[in-house]
């Protein structure tokens, strides 16, 4: 864990950052390593550690199924979710003077949990995504309450030769232009960081907000896994 951490805390935040900016989103180089990203995968099999299973159909919201894990988190998802959160913070708090607003988030992961129970969202939201052929999840945003942290993470936890298909893409819609796509290129171990509801754009009269959304487009065959990481909590 301490490794994990160490990992973490010596990525190049500030090209991060820039790549955020510039693209809608960061990808860092592999953190987790395959056996890991087995092990987690393999929890989405178990009963037990998970507080509700989501079959996305029955809601409208694609095809597939994803499990929202219960505290306490297991020991490498608690840390990934605290060695990270510290990083964002900063680049959540550039992002909110750039959009005049004053938001200013706590730089403990411990803080902004604090402050999502202060507003009764106190339920885990990392949760465990699963796609299988013909699979896909629809367009959307990780709010789940007035408390919502603005960057977000997802992990690729399947190898490549596991699943075609099942891109993770990112729609940017921007003030006054039409709509730009990212297909984002993650592989195994890597963290793709992207925006919860919206981000700063820069354009000729300075800072403006643009709205992104994001989805999962059809798994062509195999099983693809991920993990994802929301910082704050559900109400």
């Amino acid at each position: 864990m301490t490794s994990l951490s160490n990992q973490i805390d010596a990525l190049d935040w500030s090209a991060l950052s820039e790549m955020l900016d510039e693209r809608g989103y960061a990808l860092t180089p592999p953190i987790l390593s395959p056996d890991q990203c087995s092990r987690i995968a393999a929890l989405y099999d178990r009963k037990e550690g998970f507080r509700s299973t989501v079959v996305m159909a029955r809601h409208g919201f694609g095809k597939g199924e994803y499990r929202y894990f219960a505290y306490p988190l297991p020991p490498i998802i608690a840390r990934l979710r605290e060695a990270l959160y510290p990083h964002l913070a900063q680049i959540a708090n550039r992002w909110s003077e750039r959009l005049g607003q004053q938001d200013i988030w706590p730089s403990s992961h411990s803080a902004l949990i604090d402050r999502c129970h202060a507003f009764g969202q106190s339920r885990p939201t990392p949760l465990l995504l699963s796609y299988r052929e013909g699979d896909y999840n629809c367009l959307h945003q990780d709010l789940y309450g007035p408390i919502h942290f603005p960057l977000q993470a997802v992990i690729m936890l399947s190898p490549p030769e596991a699943y075609s298909g099942g891109a993770l893409t990112l729609v940017e819609n921007r003030p006054r232009m039409q709509s730009r796509a990212e297909v984002v290129p993650a592989s195994q171990g890597q963290i793709a960081i992207i925006p919860v509801k919206d981000r700063p754009r820069k354009g000729a009269n300075g800072w403006s907000r643009s709205a992104m959304r994001h989805g999962v487009s059809t798994v062509l065959s195999g099983r693809r896994q991920t993990l994802g990481i929301i910082f704050h909590d559900a109400s």
